[in-house]
């Protein structure tokens, strides 16, 4: 059995509205938190556009325990006009002395908060459907008013 390896895909950067954001407690004991999307940039080798305004934006569901468990649907659009439904799903966590910062909006090295994701990908039949049939991973990077995501394809 072939053992899989990474190859980087693309980098998207989401931005989201400064400051405070949508929160509230659910029955189950965490809180359900919204942030919507405002627009972004997609750079890389294998795909480059831009996230659509408005056309999303993330639900995490925080619990107790801080970890941050994410579900986010929007679109992008690639260079040539293609919409690219997607939607990530993931978890994040930091230690307890980095998550206040995190939650500030201060710079925080991103080793301290670990941010995995895995994308699934809608595109219409064309030159980009290769990502609706290729397993993606990808890592986060948080800032005070947007995020950069690293895509990678599963080989």
């Amino acid at each position: 059995m072939n053992q899989p390896t990474l190859q980087f895909a693309f980098r998207v950067r989401l931005d989201f509205e400064p400051g405070p954001r949508l929160r509230f407690n659910i029955p189950a004991g965490g809180v359900r938190g919204f942030v919507a999307l405002i627009g972004g940039e997609i750079t890389g080798p294998r795909l480059t556009g831009r996230a659509v305004p408005h056309s999303g934006g993330d639900w995490p569901l925080i619990w107790p325990n801080g970890v941050i468990e994410f579900n986010a649907h929007y679109l992008l659009e690639a260079a040539d006009g293609t919409p690219i439904y997607v939607r990530n799903r993931g978890f994040a966590h930091a230690p307890p002395e980095v998550q206040p910062r995190l939650n500030r909006g201060e710079p925080v090295d991103p080793a301290a908060n670990y941010c995995r994701l895995v994308p699934t990908f809608e595109t219409p039949p064309g030159v980009h459907d290769w990502m609706t049939r290729t397993v993606f991973v990808g890592c986060g990077e948080k800032h005070a008013a947007h995020t950069f995501f690293d895509y990678y394809e599963v080989l």
